[in-house]
């Protein structure tokens, strides 16, 4: 029996919920979901020239605006990332949840990030499930280059690396030749993938260096001890922070905003600090 992807929506809601509701029973919890917290990382990259030593990326990923994540947490966010002068902002994709027109709303507050080198963004499964064309104008009108597919040299002095951006790993059509067609020889590529667990595939390919994903939301709710109670198609095997697969490295963001359960607990909205070093 096959299913649409709105009814695989609201099945995978109901699923939640109520494992959420079962395993929490009567525990009486923090709710996390209005405080963000900053997670650093500093990353190794080969072949990185001198001149990108301490290249800083923020990442922001699975916002979700509406209805139940609010304008005034991306707000905040905005501002966290802002005040880390950051030479770099990425965008890991899944803008808005129920309500398309919430693209709207969002856009113009992300268009308040300010980056040396510019902010990008990619697509998301949940992008892809609505109207994606109207995600696509509302970035376009803010002025958010989106990268399906394709990518740029970013340079710094000397240096530089290439930002390649594919198309959600789920519900797009991810091309990986066709997004690093134009990445110059022995220079390291980051990637950006919705989807975490699409690693073991990219990092085939000797040139992805580092690999930025979200989708998973860090399980969103996380008894101590225990495993995510839920993980999503694609997002089973990394959930979230630092891995190394072959010879790429992985971070995996934990999102900002929530689906299904307006809840987090042992697992806070994310912005990360990536730090690029010299292997």
């Amino acid at each position: 029996m096959s299913i649409n992807r709105r009814d695989f929506l609201k099945v995978s809601g109901l699923v939640v919920a109520s494992a959420v509701l079962a395993r929490v029973g009567q525990l009486e919890l923090n709710d996390e979901t209005l405080t963000p917290v900053l997670e650093r990382e500093q990353i190794p990259i080969k072949n990185l020239k001198p001149a990108l030593e301490g290249f800083t990326i923020v990442q922001l990923s699975d916002i979700h605006l509406q209805p139940f994540t609010k304008s005034d947490l991306v707000r905040k966010a905005v501002e966290m990332s802002n005040s880390l002068r950051p030479d770099l902002v990425v965008l890991t994709g899944d803008y808005i949840w129920r309500e398309q027109e919430a693209a709207f709303e969002l856009a113009p507050i992300l268009a308040g990030l300010n980056a040396r080198h510019g902010v990008y963004s990619v697509l998301g499964n949940h992008d892809l499930w609505l109207d994606v064309e109207v995600t696509k104008t509302a970035f376009a009108e803010a002025g958010l280059p989106m990268l399906i597919n394709q990518g740029l040299e970013v340079s710094a002095g000397n240096g530089s690396f290439y930002l390649a951006g594919m198309d959600d790993g789920w519900s797009g059509k991810p091309d990986m030749k066709l997004s690093l067609e134009n990445a110059p020889a022995n220079t390291p590529v980051v990637l950006l993938l919705h989807e975490p667990d699409l690693v073991d595939e990219t990092s085939l390919d000797p040139r992805i260096a580092l690999q930025l994903s979200g989708h998973t939301h860090g399980g969103q709710v996380l008894m101590p001890g225990k495993p995510p109670i839920v993980t999503p198609h694609l997002g089973k095997k990394y959930n979230q922070g630092l891995f190394r697969v072959n010879d790429t490295w992985l971070y995996t963001n934990r999102g900002l905003g929530v689906i299904s359960v307006p809840l987090r607990y042992n697992c806070p909205p994310e912005i990360t600090l990536l730090t690029l070093t010299r292997a």
